[in-house]
């Protein structure tokens, strides 16, 4: 039997702040008490709060291709990956490979095949500090998006698959202006080249859109995957996501879209590098102001590992949730939504997905240590 104690901490529970004493035996919590203990790891007053849940970061393809016409070899780049993630204070992760491209010809279907197949090995190889799953994100517009799915659906970790269409003029990209210094900026690419650019990619989402969105919602209630909407603008993309079945709305770009999610009784994800600079970068809804409206339950760090803990403490610095509150939003709305019920919260019988935090005035929060089912990972 392992034993691990903490003590002189403070506990992070779903609702309040406990000072006192941790005792976890074989990665399962067995003890909270208040006041301090003789034995075990004196954390000095430091919080202990539950592992971070993210599910939708785009962080990996990064360390895959750090740059340009640069590939880097894959297990390597999943580790390097995997130590960002939990130095973040993240237990838990869906990583999002793409399936299906809005332009991007470098990384390609055989590209995601091979990332699914790399997470699922090196997860049965114990080679990961943390718990990874895979999220699907399914660009519906393309044509052989179907095709791609399917090779990547049976794989072992594919637990999440979002429904997006990134083409110009709807959803993220309302306006053509935020498009264009998205996109040509990315792409380095000329005005006429930008034009055809998009003259094909409505055409892509014309053709394929809705057919795709069905069929890839109903091969995911068949092989028991959540889905996701993804950026929701209108009232009217909020009623076809509820009637394909799903569950979470991930970054709805309207104060309506979000709340007529809530209403229906969907998730709704936002991003914490959303909250960290204090608004989209793509000209859309603030995550604070949908919290203000009672329409945010999860944030995801999304292409930023670290700011999933910043923007939980960003939230009660700025007095707009309290400490336990804005916890919730990374560690048990995530877990809930998943499926995964043993972890995400400090209470007895749960895993001991574990984060040690010490703050300081003026900086953001540092990550002391992190523990993944009692066994130190970071």
């Amino acid at each position: 039997m392992s034993e691990l104690i903490f003590t002189n901490a403070a506990m992070i529970l779903a609702d309040e702040i406990v000072h006192g004493t941790l005792v976890i035996r074989d990665g399962i919590i067995v003890d909270i008490t208040s006041g301090p203990a003789t034995i075990g790891i004196d954390v000095g007053g430091d919080y202990v709060m539950p592992g971070c849940v993210e599910l939708h970061t785009d962080h990996l393809e990064s360390h895959f291709q750090p740059r340009p016409k640069v590939r880097w070899n894959m297990a390597a780049a999943l580790q390097a990956h995997d130590g960002q993630i939990a130095t973040s204070g993240i237990t838990t992760v869906f990583d999002a490979l793409r399936v299906g491209s809005d332009g991007d010809i470098e990384l390609g279907a055989a590209d995601m095949q091979a990332m699914a197949a790399t997470i699922s090995a090196a997860s049965a190889a114990e080679r990961l500090r943390a718990d990874h799953f895979i999220h699907l994100r399914c660009e519906v517009s393309v044509s052989d998006v179907m095709d791609q799915f399917d090779a990547i659906k049976d794989n072992d970790r594919v637990r999440l698959a979002s429904l997006m269409d990134h083409a110009p003029g709807q959803r993220q990209f309302v306006s053509l202006d935020a498009y264009r210094i998205y996109y040509q900026g990315k792409k380095k690419i000329s005005d006429a080249e930008f034009e055809a650019f998009c003259e094909r990619r409505i055409a892509e989402s014309q053709e394929n859109s809705d057919r795709n969105r069905r069929l890839i919602a109903a091969a995911c209630h068949d092989a028991g995957i959540a889905v996701a909407s993804h950026d929701d603008a209108t009232a009217d993309h909020v009623a076809e996501g509820v009637a394909l079945g799903v569950s979470l709305a991930e970054f709805p770009t309207t104060i309506e879209a979000a709340e007529r999610s809530r209403q229906a009784g969907l998730q709704v994800l936002m991003g914490a590098p959303n909250v960290v600079r204090g608004g989209s970068h793509s000209g859309n809804v603030s995550a604070t102001d949908l919290l203000a409206k009672g329409a945010l339950d999860i944030l995801s760090s999304d292409y930023v590992p670290f700011s999933l803990m910043q923007a939980a403490f960003v939230l009660a610095e700025r007095d707009l949730l309290d400490l336990p509150q804005a916890i919730r939003l990374i560690t048990a709305n995530p877990a809930a939504a998943a499926q995964l019920h043993d972890r995400g919260r400090i209470e007895i019988g749960r895993r001991a997905d574990l984060v040690r935090v010490r703050t300081a005035d003026g900086l953001p929060p540092f990550i002391a240590g992190v523990w993944r089912e009692g066994q130190r990972v970071a």
